[in-house]
C-alpha cells in the first residue's frame, strides 16, 4: 500500500471516529404521571438485572452521578443480599429504614439487532490537486514554492476505495420507573435505549444524568438541585 492510500485511509477512519463519537449512545423517552403529584430527595437504585457484574457498576455510577448533584441514593446491593429472596414487604421496610422516599427501578426488556451493509466508498484524489495548485496557493510566491503537489504528482489524478462490508447494531433496552409512598403506580417512566453498549458504568452515567435532568424539568426533585 502506498502512502497516499495509506493518507486518505487515515481519511476515513477519523471521519468515522468523528461520526461515531458524536453520537449519543443512549436514547431516552419519559413519561410523568399527572394524576400524582410527589417529589423525592432519597432514593434507592434497583437494577433487576440477571448478572450480578452488570449490577454493581451500574449502581456505583449511578449513585455516584445522583450524590454529586445533591440526589441522595443508595444502590440495591449495599444492603440487600442478592442470594436471598425478598418480598416486597421486606424490601419496603428495609427502603425505609434508609429514609427513602423513592425507589427507582430498571427492567431489561430485550435487546434488538440489525445487520447494514456499508457500501464501497470511492475517492477522488485527484480533486486535491484544485486546492494546491490553481487555487489560494496556486499563485504568486507559494505557487511557485509549493505548486510541484499540484500537479500530477504525490497527490494528482488517482481514487482510493474503502468500504464494503457489513455491520451489526446491538440496542440494548430498558425500562426505568420511580415509586414512592404516594401511588401504587410509578409516578414516572422512562424507556430507554442503549446502541452498542460497551462499559457498564459509563451508561449508567450517562442514563443518571438524562433522568436527573428529566426530573429537574419536571419537578420531581424535592431539594434545590446542586448546579
Amino acid at each position: 500500500m502506498n502512502a497516499k492510500k495509506i493518507f486518505f485511509g487515515m481519511i476515513a477512519v477519523i471521519a468515522a471516529f468523528v461520526l461515531f463519537s458524536c453520537a449519543n449512545p443512549v436514547q431516552m423517552t419519559s413519561w410523568t404521571n399527572p394524576a400524582v403529584k410527589a417529589q423525592i430527595s432519597n432514593l434507592v437504585v434497583m437494577p433487576l438485572f440477571e448478572k450480578l457484574e452488570y449490577i454493581k457498576p451500574f449502581e456505583q455510577s449511578m449513585d455516584a452521578y445522583f450524590n454529586s448533584k445533591g440526589l441522595k441514593s443508595k444502590g440495591s446491593l449495599s444492603f440487600l443480599n442478592p442470594n436471598v429472596k425478598y418480598s416486597i414487604d421486606e424490601i419496603k421496610q428495609k427502603c425505609d429504614s434508609l429514609g427513602a422516599d423513592g425507589i427507582l427501578v430498571f427492567n431489561y426488556t430485550g435487546t434488538d439487532k440489525t445487520e447494514n451493509y456499508v457500501p464501497p466508498t470511492t475517492y477522488a484524489t485527484g480533486a486535491y490537486g484544485g486546492y494546491w495548485g490553481g487555487g489560494y496557493w496556486g499563485a504568486g510566491y507559494y505557487g511557485g514554492y509549493y505548486g510541484g503537489y499540484g500537479g500530477p504528482g504525490y497527490y494528482g489524478g488517482d481514487v482510493v476505495t474503502t468500504g464494503g462490508y457489513w455491520t451489526t447494531t446491538s440496542v440494548v433496552n430498558l425500562k426505568a420507573s420511580l415509586y414512592t409512598k404516594a401511588s401504587k403506580d410509578a409516578i414516572w417512566t422512562g424507556d430507554i435505549s442503549i446502541t452498542d453498549p460497551n462499559y457498564v458504568d459509563q451508561i449508567a452515567t450517562t442514563i443518571a444524568q438524562d433522568i436527573y435532568s428529566d426530573w429537574q424539568k419536571n419537578g420531581l426533585l424535592k431539594f434545590s438541585p446542586a448546579k
